[in-house]
């Protein structure tokens, strides 16, 4: 991705609206503030990480325009961290020259900036497992199946996916389950292998 020649009296519209057009899988999101908006595939399956990573607060899609009169450029993202905001974009690879641009501009509008490459987005399992889990999105479990799960976990310290299951009297379990680990009641490993039966959840504290 590169800085371009502003072609448009309201860029940042322009680019949210062409945003808006395109749909991708999963749909769901948890700690996204405004409408998603997605210029392609790759920032959608960063958006699904954003949601795992623990030190991210909340983020926003398409959050503003970097420019310096003679080029502009909108990223990907931007994140609240406890120490912070920031800019993310998402690349397939890095043009130096439009790095330290945007960079740069960054700064000047007050934001660090942050690249993610897609080798890192696609390694490992935690992509397929983030959006495997963001299917249940929009779910919301009982207060009586969290407490009961929540009681069970404190007693034996941890358990497996499937010993959990069985603390759902009220919801579907895998929805219910789900929830509980987008919305950080719970946690499990992401990244050594694809979400099983054998898989341990812990209480997430802190």
């Amino acid at each position: 991705m590169t800085a371009h020649t502003p072609i448009d009296i309201d860029i940042l519209a322009s680019v949210r609206t062409e945003a808006a057009r395109h749909s991708y899988h999963p749909r769901g999101t948890v700690r996204c503030v405004g409408v998603p908006l997605f210029r392609n595939t790759l920032a959608r399956e960063c958006a699904c990480l954003l949601d795992f990573d623990p030190d991210i607060l909340s983020w926003s899609c398409l959050p503003l325009e970097l420019t310096d009169k003679k080029s502009f450029h909108v990223p990907d993202f931007r994140i609240e961290r406890s120490t912070g905001p920031a800019l993310v974009d998402v690349f397939q690879s890095l043009d130096d020259a439009s790095v330290r641009w945007i960079k740069e501009r960054a700064l000047v509008a007050g934001f660090q900036h942050e690249f993610v490459l897609e080798k890192h987005i696609n390694s490992g399992f935690r992509l397929r497992n983030a959006q495997d889990l963001l299917r249940y999105a929009r779910w919301r479990t009982p207060l009586g199946d969290r407490l009961r799960l929540l009681a069970a976990l404190d007693e034996q310290g941890s358990m497996t996916v499937s010993e959990c299951l069985t603390a759902f009297r009220e919801t579907l379990p895998i929805a219910g389950l789900a929830s509980l680990i987008l919305h950080r009641f719970l946690e499990i490993e992401l990244d050594d292998e694809l979400i099983n039966p054998d898989t341990t959840v812990r209480r997430r504290r802190g």
